[in-house]
């Protein structure tokens, strides 16, 4: 994700089988702790869910990738023009042969995972609670092209710190919702679904989980919607902890690198240079995703080469996509978009921020902001940029990574949100 809105002051700017548990909602909400006297809210109950892919569309799928039609490519090009043919052809051939979905869907279903209804659309999270006696409740926001996938390498040891070289008080219990059009989650059939109407959504399921007092986490989208929530519900939101910070210089023209340092302008210059080439699909998918949807939701070989040339350009892996993400975990994360049918619907969010007005408030995030700068991120920001946009309290220079933090660095992720939130509980 690149969201064009704000870095416009920067010159480069260029079917489905579920197995759905029930439950007594009284016996959920009080084992969440939301308070008895809450009033209730119509399709408010907060229902289990399990992941269970009909082994039709698994066939439907092997079929679809055997009938696969390469394009032709320049010799040589290899990820030159976009993902490499070469690449791509061992990748599905591993998809039908050895690919296992139903281990990945046991191993996803080892979370607690559930669906409650608000605004109109189910909401797909995971709630993941602490056995820890005052763990602070903690929500982890994706973007695109990632999901909440993304976040396995993280949940455990940020519930249970013991268990991974952590300590007790820095415990959270962690809520991961996957957003709207994304994923398991309803996909909007009305206009206005732009990132802001998510953050509202999510600020409104903290609430329904009994949620007072909370903090919020994220990367790309996942950034602007953990900011939001910061600076709309600072009575409730205590922190932000961003993997992907946005900001522009407070002057422009030639008096936009006034007061930075020789290698924060080097570094700004950098990323600006590699920004470049990489804005096409942010442009397609702001202007016409229905258009680029019909493709991409027929194909998984296509899918696929849409997503996963995402993971290798945006991440810190050398040019070697393997170096960071094995092939479970990059399919796993396409077969999310795949078996939900959601890639169009979840393109939608670029069109809706670029043509919706913001529904809050805008101006200065006041609340407590902690912000880890992976050097492979898609854009920098100087701390002096960074704090005309967020009070912030935290900064950390990661010494690897890119835009994918807590799949590729999951660790440095780990002990950095754990150190920001260590000042705000």
């Amino acid at each position: 994700m690149t969201d064009s809105t704000s870095l416009r002051s920067i010159p480069w700017r260029p079917g489905l089988e579920i197995w759905m548990l029930t439950a007594a909602v009284a016996l959920v909400q009080g084992s969440w702790g939301v308070s008895a006297a809450q009033p209730a809210e119509p399709n408010a109950a907060v229902r289990p869910f399990r992941i269970r892919v009909g082994q039709a569309v698994l066939a439907d799928l092997d079929r679809r990738l055997d009938l696969t039609r390469f394009p032709n490519r320049i010799e040589g090009s290899n990820w030159a023009y976009g993902t490499d043919r070469k690449y791509l052809k061992q990748l599905v051939k591993y998809w039908r042969t050895t690919f296992d979905w139903r281990l990945q869907e046991k191993m996803l279903n080892k979370w607690s995972h559930f669906k409650t209804n608000i605004d109109g659309l189910d909401l797909h999270f995971i709630h993941q609670r602490s056995r820890h006696k005052d763990a602070l409740p903690l929500m982890l926001v994706h973007g695109w092209p990632g999901s909440f996938v993304e976040f396995q390498k993280v949940i455990g040891p940020l519930t249970d710190p013991t268990a991974h070289g952590g300590k007790a008080e820095d415990a959270f219990h962690v809520v991961i919702p996957s957003l709207p059009g994304f994923g398991f989650s309803d996909a909007p059939r009305t206009r206005g679904w732009n990132n802001d109407r998510m953050a509202e959504m999510f600020g409104k399921l903290m609430t329904r989980l009994g949620y007072r007092r909370y903090g919020t986490q994220g990367g790309d989208w996942g950034a602007s919607i953990s900011a939001w929530l910061g600076r709309n519900h600072p009575d409730q939101c205590v922190g932000v902890h961003l993997n992907f910070v946005t900001a522009g210089p407070p002057r422009g023209g030639d008096r936009q690198f006034e007061g930075l340092k020789p290698q924060e302008i080097a570094r700004i210059r950098e990323r600006r240079a590699f920004m470049a080439n990489e804005t096409g699909y942010n442009r397609i998918q702001s202007t016409k995703p229905q258009t680029l949807g019909y493709g991409l939701n027929d194909s998984p070989a296509g899918l696929a080469a849409w997503i996963i040339e995402k993971f290798r350009t945006w991440s810190d892996c050398e040019g070697d996509v393997e170096k960071k993400f094995t092939k479970d975990e990059l399919l796993t994360n396409v077969m999310v978009y795949w078996v939900t049918g959601s890639i169009t619907s979840s393109t939608r969010i670029y069109y809706e921020t670029r043509h919706s007005r913001g529904r809050g408030k805008r101006g200065r995030v006041e609340v407590p902001v902690g912000c880890a700068i992976f050097p492979k991120e898609l854009v920098y920001a100087p701390r002096r940029w960074a704090e005309t946009r967020f009070n912030v309290t935290h900064w950390t220079d990661m010494p690897r990574g890119g835009h994918f933090a807590a799949m590729e660095e999951p660790k440095l992720l780990v002990e950095d949100i754990r150190t920001f939130f260590a000042t705000v509980r």
